[in-house]
């Protein structure tokens, strides 16, 4: 990720965010007003329970689904008055996913998946080479490169769609429950790999979750309840157990269990 000077205006800033499904007769609120920011350089999870809005959310922000109203201000650009051409565009330079379910072409190796985001932007072949093989050895799967998804394990997938999401250097990382398919020894293998690229790196990561010990990663947790932002979180100088235990105290207080948060 490119070592950017701290900004003063935020990465992003969603402003009175609100999302309507449905008609007069039946409608539901996915999104009531939120606003909220993440400065470059940080590392912020998104909780709730099922139905909170998170999801909704996170759609919004990477314009996979379009706000009923309120703005997104990605790296100062308003996303919401992109035509869909524009979207594309914006997508590819300046977003950068993580799915659960790895999202990787089976036809493909793991260097190519990872160099087909750097080909859709037509990058010179050696910058593509060097890039790919820079961002394999930051995530430590530099040994599987010449491997079909077929060949590698759920962590190892999941360290390649990551590698994939930050190789063309995007000012935005948005992950969805990036470790809900990984056992934990992979998972935390992934989220130290997270940390990492916020510390070292710079790079910005807004990450869904339903899991406190995942979410304990984070420097700071947003808590979505009824389309608005209930609580937050911030880490400071609290160890990752001391963290973890504050995000279960909140998520009491939203009425259940981490489990309950899906």
């Amino acid at each position: 990720m490119k070592n950017l000077k701290k900004r003063t205006a935020p990465i992003l800033k969603v402003k009175n965010l609100e999302k309507y499904y449905g008609n007069k007769n039946n409608l539901t609120k996915a999104l009531a007003g939120i606003s909220f920011e993440v400065q470059t350089g940080e590392y912020v999870g998104v909780m709730g329970a099922s139905g909170s809005g998170k999801t909704t959310l996170l759609n919004c922000i990477s314009t996979i689904d379009n706000a009923t109203s309120g703005h997104i201000f990605i790296n100062g650009k308003n996303v919401t008055n992109l035509d869909q051409q524009e979207l594309t565009k914006f997508r590819r330079e300046q977003l950068g996913f993580v799915f659960q379910d790895f999202n990787l072409l089976d036809t493909l190796t793991a260097y190519e998946n990872i160099a087909l985001a750097l080909a859709i932007l037509k990058k010179p072949v050696e910058e593509i080479d060097e890039k790919v093989h820079k961002v394999a050895k930051l995530l430590g799967i530099g040994k599987i490169l010449d491997r079909f998804p077929y060949q590698i394990s759920g962590g190892q997938k999941q360290r390649v769609a990551s590698a994939r999401a930050i190789v063309t250097e995007p000012s935005l990382v948005l992950a969805d429950e990036p470790t809900g398919a990984l056992d934990s020894k992979s998972a935390q293998t992934l989220l130290l790999s997270f940390q990492q690229l916020v510390r070292d790196h710079n790079a910005t990561i807004l990450m869904v979750t339903h899991d406190a010990f995942s979410a304990s990663y984070c420097n700071r947790i947003l808590f979505i309840r009824d389309g608005k932002l209930f609580n937050q979180l911030v880490r400071g100088r609290d160890n990752r157990k001391q963290f973890f235990d504050k995000i279960i105290d909140v998520i009491s207080l939203l009425g259940g269990s981490s489990n309950d948060l899906t």
